[in-house]
């Protein structure tokens, strides 16, 4: 299978089977980035697929009334135990699929923390999305689409396959809005726009959040917090023109 073919077929196969954003990333520009912050044995990989499913939009929208423990529970189980299990197994089959024609490839779970400190994956998925040209990085630290905003959610699989990369960055379309910085209950956003040179730190405090994330965990018995994501005005603003049409 020469390379079109295998771009082709990988795109096709996940599209038939439910992801709704796919993108390959070159990650050969940021190598000494990733040898520092995840380690030679990643920075092996010189391509990301990254891959995408929308979330369901009355799921997303029960955030507001995540004090009752019944929406926090639907929102938690829809989108960790079952997105995001939907897209494990969807990157396991595309790398399978990548190593029987020969190549190498590692799939990214869609959600697991293996580092405490920092809390981290074993790599980014925002950081291959964003560079697969799928969405930007906004000021509340999400991956956000032109098409439904943050709300998708993520898995990667590193490969060293030779697929057509993406190359195109899509533009920071956050501009002046602050929706996400006001709506956050423990100030975690400093408002600072995404810059590729800046830790995470610069934007976001992530132990913060997830100090946060651990209370609403004893107060409702679900972990669930997400208003960030409810609020962005890229996807209110997807939901308003679909009622309209």
């Amino acid at each position: 299978m020469d390379r079109k073919e295998l771009d082709r077929h990988i795109r096709d196969s996940a599209q038939i089977w439910g992801v709704d954003f796919v993108g390959v990333a070159d990650l050969t520009p940021i190598h000494d980035a990733v040898v520092r912050q995840w380690g030679p044995v990643i920075a092996e990989y010189p391509r990301a697929v990254s891959l995408g499913i929308a979330l369901l939009n009355p799921i997303v929208d029960q955030l507001p009334r995540q004090a009752e423990r019944a929406a926090a529970m639907t929102y938690r189980h829809h989108v960790y135990d079952v997105t995001d299990r939907r897209l494990d197994l969807i990157a396991s089959r595309l790398s399978s699929m990548l190593q029987n024609e020969g190549w190498s490839a590692m799939p990214i779970p869609a959600s697991q923390e293996v580092d405490e400190e920092h809390i981290c994956g074993v790599f980014s998925h925002k950081v291959a999305a964003r560079l697969a040209g799928i969405g930007w990085i906004g000021k509340n630290a999400l991956l956000i689409t032109n098409e439904v905003g943050p709300r998708v959610r993520l898995a990667t699989i590193l490969t060293d396959a030779p697929m057509e990369t993406s190359g195109k960055l899509r533009r920071d379309r956050c501009g002046t809005c602050t929706k996400c910085i006001e709506i956050c209950p423990v100030n975690a956003f400093t408002g600072r726009s995404f810059r590729a040179d800046e830790p995470r730190d610069a934007r976001f405090d992530a132990r913060m959040c997830d100090r946060h994330v651990e209370k609403r965990r004893k107060e409702v018995g679900v972990a669930v917090c997400g208003l960030c994501l409810y609020v962005c005005p890229h996807a209110k603003r997807e939901q308003q023109e679909h009622k309209t049409i």
